[in-house]
């Protein structure tokens, strides 16, 4: 059975991911990078990779507000990224506005699954991505993993490993060193109890998701621990990757 994301128009698709993140960074704070366990290796990057650009951080993102370029859909995570002085343009992962070659660092976690054309959205990263440049990316994968959590974040995909390592061959990212990734809970019964609250009280989960579950796991979060190259992901949800363009 195909996930009943697959069967969505590219409008529907659109309107679910608006829905919800509008949503979830509406009223809430923003979160340093600093605070994530991807900030080392972020640390690590930043002296010789002065061209940054993060896509769609919502109000989570990954690399520091100052000297930042963000590009972002959700009116509400504009605004915040805006007042806290940050570089913003409105757009989206499948028609950047940046000239090929801008940028000698791109973040671009946990979007591409979210869109229609992800075609598009790969050779857009890849054509800001200057010569040399690194390229912070994550996916979830394995299609028979996909659960209703999924669906109501607004997902398309996700990715055949195999498939994964077609589409950076195709535009010359190569992996240097990737990790296991993602904090959603490995317990079916809890992400089972969490639609429920998402679908029926929407705005109670979201507020004890931001308030209370969001620090918590940001709390005890585990260490990203990176490996050379492509890690096994047999039994994996969600790798991240760090890659270079060749």
């Amino acid at each position: 059975m195909q996930p009943r994301a697959q069967h969505r128009t590219a409008a529907e698709l659109l309107e679910v991911n608006h829905r919800f993140y509008d949503s979830l960074w509406s009223g809430v704070p923003l979160m340093e990078a600093s605070r994530f366990n991807t900030w080392p290796l972020v640390a690590s990057l930043l002296g010789d990779k002065p061209r940054r650009l993060e896509v769609a951080p919502g109000l989570r993102p990954r690399l520091p507000i100052d000297g930042t370029q963000f590009i972002d859909m959700s009116s509400p995570a504009l605004r915040l990224l805006r007042r806290r002085g940050a570089s913003v343009t409105r757009g989206t992962v499948t028609r950047l506005p940046f000239a090929d070659g801008e940028f000698d660092l791109v973040c671009a976690l946990d979007i591409i699954e979210h869109v229609d054309d992800d075609v598009s959205a790969w050779a857009e990263i890849a054509r800001v991505a200057a010569h040399d440049a690194v390229l912070l990316l994550s996916v979830p994968l394995h299609p028979a993993r996909w659960t209703p959590f999924d669906d109501f974040v607004g997902h398309k995909r996700r990715y055949p490993p195999a498939e994964l390592a077609e589409r950076l061959c195709e535009h010359g990212l190569s992996v240097e060193r990737s990790a296991v990734f993602g904090m959603q809970p490995r317990s079916s019964r809890l992400v089972d109890l969490g639609m429920w609250w998402l679908t029926n009280h929407r705005a109670w989960a979201l507020w004890w998701y931001n308030r209370v579950f969001m620090p918590l796991g940001m709390h005890f979060q585990s260490k990203l621990v990176l490996a050379p190259g492509m890690i096994d992901v047999a039994e994996v949800d969600e790798v991240f990757l760090v890659c270079r363009k060749e």
